[in-house]
């Protein structure tokens, strides 16, 4: 089924104890869009500028992705510089130049609008508001958020969630969201705002679907050598959608699969910089590597 993605596309300068990248091909959008690929076909909402090379749309396009709905504007593309130490948990930005994402205002093109699977990478939430008064007919809909948009737009991040069949949120930021310190309890508390469910990411220590009545808990894929995290949040979360939009419905088994897929995806993109791994692997990697993980987690 139809699978629309709205996220940033950008050029990302990474360092971490493995190495250092520049200007490489970056963006939650883009992260996302090239870990859904792997199960079929992903829409593309997203600005660039004058700057951004044509062989990067070609990529894109090679990987299964519909780049109709990116626009070219006057200006530069959006840059993030940052850097990992230690274990990775967490990246340091050292700068952020939005250009011409500063001014994006999503315009969803016609043939867009019939996506049944609508994700809403990380992005003011006046914008994603913007975006699902544009699809109201979406049948999934999938919201990422951070700590910027907690402490500055919690009121228009509050009309989000309630609109919103899951958020994804990492473990401090729902913290931050609820006020409470049990990962169960500030999911619950999410719920309560009025998503269905909340998906709480962990990094290296898995993820927790939260939703009503019910809690589900994963552990991260161990790799062997962790590269960069950058779009690790990303790809999970495209790996998830791919596979559920890919399935066609939207029963609990289904959603806990897409979980143990978008973990598994997940752990592909940390192996290296940028989309270097996902441009080595396809859809066979991902199955053998989620039959590995189905085998970890078997216990009798």
């Amino acid at each position: 089924m139809s699978l629309l993605a709205v996220g940033s596309i950008a050029f990302d300068n990474v360092k971490t104890p493995a190495g250092e990248v520049k200007d490489v091909l970056g963006g939650s959008g883009v992260y996302f869009s090239c870990a859904a690929s792997f199960f079929g076909p992903v829409r593309l909402v997203g600005v660039v500028g004058e700057d951004f090379p044509d062989e990067h749309l070609e990529f894109l396009v090679s990987r299964g992705v519909d780049t109709a709905g990116i626009t070219r504007c006057k200006g530069r593309t959006f840059r993030w510089c940052g850097s990992y130490e230690g274990a990775m948990n967490e990246a340091t930005t050292l700068e952020v130049d939005l250009n011409v994402f500063g001014d994006f205002e999503p315009e969803i093109p016609p043939s867009y609008r019939d996506s049944l699977f609508l994700f809403l990478a990380n992005g003011a939430p006046r914008t994603q508001l913007c975006v699902l008064d544009q699809l109201p007919q979406a049948r999934f809909t999938v919201a990422d958020t951070m700590n910027l948009w907690i402490e500055n737009e919690r009121e228009d991040l509050r009309k989000v969630i309630e609109r919103v069949d899951l958020l994804f949120i990492n473990e401090g930021e729902v913290r931050m969201l609820t006020g409470k310190s049990s990962l169960v309890e500030a999911g619950r508390e999410a719920v309560a705002m009025g998503a269905k469910g909340v998906v709480v990411k962990k990094g290296e220590h898995g993820a927790l679907l939260v939703m009503k009545e019910e809690c589900f808990a994963l552990p991260a894929f161990p790799v062997d050598r962790l590269v960069d995290p950058t779009g690790a949040g990303d790809s999970f979360a495209g790996g998830f959608m791919g596979y559920v939009s890919s399935a066609g419905d939207l029963e609990p088994e289904t959603i806990k699969r897409g979980l143990a897929h978008a973990t598994v995806a997940a752990s592909f993109n940390v192996e290296n910089f940028s989309l270097r791994r996902f441009s080595e692997i396809d859809r066979s990697d991902i199955d053998k590597r989620y039959q590995r993980y189905a085998a970890m987690l078997r216990l009798d």
